[in-house]
């Protein structure tokens, strides 16, 4: 009976190849389209039957399956995530290339189309055969220089397809696919070539086939060229209009979905728009000219990576877009460090001071002293300063041509503010705004970044506002600004000098090949509390950018504002409770944050102590509840200590949670102190009702969080005894 049983599974094991495309034989795996030898198959299966003489005629029906299979023509490959949790086919067909996903038994994303088309020479989406394929597993952890987590761990299955044209000219084209188990990642590989060198990529036709018809939260592409804007919540059968990425989805189980690209390396960045009910087709951002991306063959595109989750906080447990760039490119990184700051910078938006020159110009020396004497006292590691250099008093957002970037204006005194900031162990954040004219910017870049250098300037905050786009016409986002960018990151880097990028190319996850691109704006900040429409941002803002534009990386919000009222503004107000701004500071992640209030806000505030204490870099990060666009609760690690800092935000809605402390060390006891709404607090009509307190908890104990309109919570745990 036992032989009958192993010759079924061997049975089964060939039949099985007719649908995933490998051949298990004793454990080892023999991938249907690559080529190997039919006799060095069968040796295996002979070692456990030769004995048995009378099974022979057996072993003859096993050779005709096994030819029958081998003998197919290939089309298509099967690959799982490394818990099994997801799939992944691949096809090629008369009708094109294809993939689509499953999620368990659930299928997620149906057949959907690969490919691209090109000016000027025949598309490459169909007429091809799989000449091979390869599979590996891989599963290491690598240590962040900063980060949400010092860990991570980097483990997946890799699908490589080589492709090439049945007819001539017979081009060739690889895909890769690379399953997590939260998610997938795919690019495309054009193989230097005698029949391809140069082309143009006119379009990329990936399509992303969705089998459900769910919520999305998106913000409009091609609207004056920037991403500073509320997000939307629609169906997906609903959007009619081109959105930018991370684009995320929950259908109606609850499934989250999130769809993005990681290691942007000059392509032009991918937007999205529906081309059917429930499909989405990749849309690059052009050139002014139309083209989509100037190419080589020798190139690998932008990773298409798509995150899965049974819930959306799995969607902020992922680091599937940071494992699919390069390591860190950077022997020494000792100069790179995460930060807080103050900066001479909410009170322009204020309208107390100007960025140009005159009575009101902000960016003066004594001004610069003041904030330098503030963030000494005060555990604040950085001063902004905007609006230093010659160029602000002109229509710059017009013409940013007028910037210079080594001729400060004559009350600003460079060499007396870096020295005395120096004197005082205070770095001096410098600030480039371009108005988007990076023909003058390019010209003065290396100039600019050594003038920084030689007064000891270590971070760099850049801006690129321009309502006709860069260079008044081309997109920020397209393969120019993508291009752009990643000179201005790798300049700074020559120099180690840091980057804070405002108007910026989306976060692809590029922090951890280039370490000292820090942090970055892209979506609608603070400032719009100030002078944005319809009175500033919405209490629903935070908790969807947490979903949204923070799965990509770091964003430089600026929290902290305690005057929340804003009497210098008659229509405008801060939308959230002052414990809510304090919690920002754990819920939205950036290695460098913010002080963004003016520094007479801060005294004699005993709510200021938290954003004194908090940490900017974590060992370790857990999302413990979440529903976009409503509320979440992060827990974070402290990188230097043992203490953990909690931080929990909801939206227009009172909340009430009863928070698990199994992240607690069960062998500790801890003192936490509590930064929650009072009793009133209301972010519309009693904002600054803040309570304090502290209180001592162990793992097993029950934290109560009592979140009021717009509200937060902040805690901090340390551990006073074991």
């Amino acid at each position: 009976m036992g032989l009958y049983i192993s010759l079924y599974f061997h049975f089964v094991n060939m039949i099985l190849i007719l649908n995933s495309g490998t051949l298990i034989i004793d454990g080892s795996s023999i991938d249907q389209h690559r080529s190997f030898s039919l006799i060095e198959c069968l040796t295996k299966i002979y070692l456990n039957m030769s004995q048995i003489k009378q099974y022979r005629s057996i072993l003859i029906l096993v050779l005709f399956v096994l030819y029958s299979c081998t003998s197919r023509d290939h089309t298509s490959s099967i690959i799982t995530s490394p818990n099994g949790g997801i799939s992944l086919t691949f096809s090629s067909n008369e009708k094109g290339l294809f993939y689509s996903i499953k999620k368990d038994t659930t299928t997620v994303f149906k057949a959907s189309r690969l490919g691209f088309k090109l000016k000027d020479k025949p598309d490459l989406n169909s007429g091809f055969e799989i000449i091979s394929v390869n599979k590996k597993e891989y599963d290491k952890e690598w240590r962040q220089v900063w980060g949400q987590n010092q860990l991570v761990r980097d483990q997946h299955h890799e699908l490589m397809v080589h492709l090439q044209e049945k007819q001539e000219p017979k081009r060739k084209i690889d895909i890769v696919f690379r399953l997590f188990n939260d998610g997938i990642g795919f690019r495309y590989i054009f193989p230097e070539q005698d029949n391809l060198n140069e082309f143009i990529i006119m379009d990329e036709l990936t399509e992303f086939n969705l089998n459900d018809d769910y919520d999305t939260w998106s913000i409009k592409a091609y609207q004056k060229d920037r991403y500073e804007y509320l997000y939307r919540k629609q169906k997906l059968t609903c959007i009619d209009d081109t959105v930018h990425t991370p684009l995320t989805m929950v259908n109606p189980k609850g499934l989250a979905v999130s769809i993005h690209e990681a290691n942007l390396t000059d392509y032009a960045s991918m937007t999205l728009y529906r081309t059917n009910k429930t499909t989405l087709h990749c849309d690059l951002v052009p050139w002014a000219d139309g083209t989509k991306v100037y190419a080589k063959a020798g190139f690998k595109t932008p990773w298409r990576t798509i995150q899965i989750g049974a819930k959306p906080t799995d969607l902020l447990q992922s680091n599937l877009i940071l494992n699919l760039n390069d390591p860190c490119q950077f022997k020494d990184v000792s100069w790179i460090k995460p930060a807080k700051y103050v900066g001479v910078w909410w009170e322009m938006h204020l309208g107390i001071s100007s960025w140009g020159q005159g009575k009101h110009h902000g960016a003066n020396t004594e001004n610069v002293k003041r904030y330098i004497d503030f963030a000494a006292e005060n555990n604040l590691q950085g001063v902004l300063v905007e609006g230093w250099n010659v160029g602000w008093d002109e229509q710059w957002w017009l013409d940013g041509s007028v910037f210079k970037f080594t001729t400060p204006y004559p009350d600003f005194d460079i060499k007396a503010v870096t020295d005395y900031a120096n004197a005082r162990g205070v770095n001096i954040i410098g600030h480039h705004e371009t108005g988007g004219a990076i023909t003058n910017y390019e010209n003065q870049l290396e100039d600019a970044l050594d003038y920084y250098q030689k007064y000891g300037i270590k971070y760099i905050k850049s801006g690129y506002v321009n309502p006709n786009g860069l260079n008044n016409k081309e997109w920020h986002h397209g393969q120019f600004g993508v291009r752009h960018y990643r000179k201005v990151v790798e300049e700074a880097a020559k120099r180690h000098i840091m980057v804070c990028m405002h108007e910026p190319i989306k976060s692809t996850g590029l922090r951890r090949t280039f370490p000292n691109l820090m942090s970055s704006e892209g979506a609608r900040g603070q400032e719009f509390n100030a002078w944005g429409p319809n009175g500033g941002n919405p209490p629903s803002h935070e908790p969807t950018l947490i979903f949204t534009r923070l799965l990509a990386g770091p964003m430089d919000y600026t929290p902290g504002i305690f005057d929340i009222s804003l009497p210098q503004k008659k229509s405008n107000q801060v939308n959230t409770t002052i414990a809510k701004q304090l919690a920002l500071y754990v819920t939205l992640y950036s290695p460098l944050q913010m002080a963004a209030d003016l520094p007479e806000h801060y005294i004699n505030q005993p709510a200021f102590e938290f954003i004194k204490s908090v940490p900017v870099d974590w060992e370790r990060t857990i999302a413990l509840n979440g529903q976009i666009g409503e509320y979440v609760t992060i827990v974070r690690k402290d990188k230097a200590s043992d203490s953990w800092y909690l931080g929990s935000i909801t939206n227009e809605e009172p909340r009430q949670f009863d928070i698990d402390l199994s992240f607690l060390d069960p062998n500790a006891t801890y003192k936490a102190t509590v930064y929650a709404d009072g009793k009133d607090a209301d972010y519309q009509s009693n904002p600054t009702d803040i309570m304090i307190y502290e209180k001592e908890y162990r793992q097993n104990d029950s934290l109560q969080i009592s979140l009021k309109r717009g509200g937060g919570t902040s805690v901090v745990f340390k551990k006073i005894h074991e």
